[in-house]
């Protein structure tokens, strides 16, 4: 009965410096957290990159997101696209990493792999706003105009009066000789912003 206290006494101290340690380690998170946001509001990306690794675990979802979008901020793409590559391998249906990983591939101009990776996001959820629309922009800037429409009328479906989606639309109608769709489009983006120079633009030249 005696061994029986004294290996239940033991197990229970055991327990406790594991709670102890485990919220110790998460206070410390939290607080490296905290101060990295402090740091970002001030400009020092490095700074607050330094702060977390001070605390980093490589299975930590939040540290390698937080740490990718650091790194971009810092103008460090290489190390950013990293980190949120990291996120994404821990977290594979996650679609903000993805979302965060746009930023490094933009910054690189991998334009490849940005649709690669939007096309991805839309095999998960495929009416992704975000994803779609800028899929639409990339084809457009390309002059892949009847690719771009297909992305963007599904944006125009889930946001009919978004001034980004309603002129972009408007010009990529405009380019596929579908002018009557284009005026439509830039007029009511004159009911978002009256006198838009872009919008105006364009029923001059339809005009």
């Amino acid at each position: 009965m005696e061994l029986i206290k004294k290996a239940g006494l033991i197990l229970t101290v055991l327990l406790v410096t594991a709670l102890q340690s485990k919220t110790f380690s998460q206070d410390n998170v939290t607080t490296a957290f905290k101060e990295s946001y402090a740091l970002e509001q001030k400009g020092d990306y490095i700074k607050a990159v330094e702060r977390l690794h001070k605390v980093y675990n490589n299975d930590s979802y939040e540290l390698n997101l937080r740490l990718g979008w650091l790194y971009y901020l810092a103008d460090k793409p290489n190390e950013s696209e990293n980190y949120y590559g990291k996120a994404i391998s821990l977290k594979p249906y996650s679609i903000e990493s993805r979302l965060g990983m746009a930023y490094p591939l933009v910054a690189q101009a991998k334009w490849e792999e940005l649709i690669t990776l939007y096309t991805k996001i839309l095999e998960i959820d495929p009416q992704n706003s975000l994803a779609n629309y800028r899929m639409g922009l990339i084809y457009y800037n390309k002059g892949n105009y009847e690719s771009a429409d297909k992305y963007l009328d599904k944006v125009i479906n889930l946001y009919p009066f978004d001034y980004d989606t309603m002129i972009l639309l408007a010009w990529n109608k405009f380019a596929l000789q579908k002018f009557k769709e284009a005026k439509i489009l830039f007029n009511k983006v004159l009911l978002h912003t009256p006198d838009d120079a872009s919008a105006l633009e364009g029923l001059k030249i339809i005009k």
